[in-house]
């Protein structure tokens, strides 16, 4: 009898272990999980987040199935969450450096700046200036820039850009109330867009506030105006001075003969205001 109950007990304590041990093993293939997501598919699912603002979990899965890659949206969503990828709406905002960055190419900036005469008249020049090349172009000069006047010069502008063969597509101005409606609308027949800067923000049209200081300092500064009509002469002048630098695109000089007997001459204008220095033909 003693003998039957130990081997019960046994057969007991065997089953008991057996089940223990099937539960262990259960237990540890629910904690594994499916396998790991292959690297390579890691790498592209954030260079697709980084190159694509605007995409989400779901677009990039979708991306990933359009290249025959098998994935769960779920797994996507977890790469992005845990690499500190924003979401859409943090991702796609765009500063305005990178704004700047990528359209510079067809992005025209314009403003006004103020001069006064020796007789105490003060002059409004309105200029503007590609971001991509920074050439300049100045507009006029008046006493009196009427809303007539400025969308008048908008006219000049359009007309200007379509003889030189130039794409706008935006046009950075302030919120002066002498930009008009009209004025405005000259640029959007021609689908360029108006990107106004905010208020006391002058970064926002830093290029075309850049050449306004360059503007006085190598000649407003040091130049004394009587009138409209020698402002614009001055202007022109300091134009066409401008341009041409900016088109200039000499060879570097290699040869060590000729580095060591520079002839380089000097054109003044403007009465020696400005310098201009060329080497001897």
């Amino acid at each position: 009898m003693a003998r039957r109950q130990t081997s019960s007990s046994s057969w007991l304590r065997w089953h008991r272990d057996l089940m223990r041990r099937r539960h262990a093993d259960a237990s540890r293939r629910k904690r594994s999980g499916r396998p790991p997501t292959r690297r390579s598919i890691l790498v592209l699912v954030l260079r697709l987040a980084r190159e694509n603002g605007g995409w989400g979990y779901r677009r990039i899965h979708g991306e990933l199935a359009a290249l025959g890659i098998k994935v769960a949206p779920s797994t996507v969503w977890e790469i992005l969450k845990q690499h500190g990828t924003e979401p859409v709406p943090e991702r796609d905002r765009q500063t305005w450096a990178a704004f700047l960055r990528g359209q510079a190419h067809a992005i025209l900036a314009c403003d006004f700046f103020t001069v006064t005469t020796v007789n105490g008249v003060t002059l409004y020049v309105f200029a503007v200036i590609e971001q991509a090349n920074r050439r300049i172009r100045i507009l006029g000069a008046t006493a009196h820039p009427t809303a007539d006047r400025v969308t008048q010069a908008a006219r000049n502008i359009v007309m200007d850009l379509q003889d030189a063969g130039a794409t706008v597509t935006h046009l950075i101005r302030d919120r002066d109330s002498k930009f008009t409606r009209a004025f405005d609308a000259v640029f959007e027949a021609e689908d360029i867009e108006i990107v106004t800067t905010g208020i006391r923000v002058p970064l926002m049209n830093s290029i075309m506030e850049r050449w306004v200081q360059t503007c006085r300092h190598e000649l407003l500064d040091r130049t004394l105006i009587w009138n409209q009509a020698h402002l614009l002469h001055a202007l022109g002048e300091f134009e066409a001075f401008y341009n041409q630098h900016l088109r200039q695109d000499p060879e570097p000089i290699t040869e060590p003969n000729r580095l060591q007997r520079l002839d380089v001459h000097r054109r003044d204008r403007l009465g020696g205001v400005l310098h201009e220095y060329a080497h001897a033909a």
